[in-house]
């Protein structure tokens, strides 16, 4: 029972290790420009052979 004591404690104390949380940098109001261009066809139907 103690070891389970002890690893809790330790695992609070992990927590926020690294300073008081942060704001995330906020989003570009632009999307990026990339050179993917997407194209192509479809098509569905039911082929039957005889």
């Amino acid at each position: 029972m103690r070891w389970i004591a002890i690893l809790a404690v330790m695992a609070m104390a992990a927590c926020g290790v690294d300073g008081p949380p942060e704001r995330p940098a906020p989003a570009p109001k632009t999307a990026p420009k990339t050179n993917v261009v997407i194209s192509g066809d479809a098509t569905m139907g039911v082929i039957s052979e005889l």
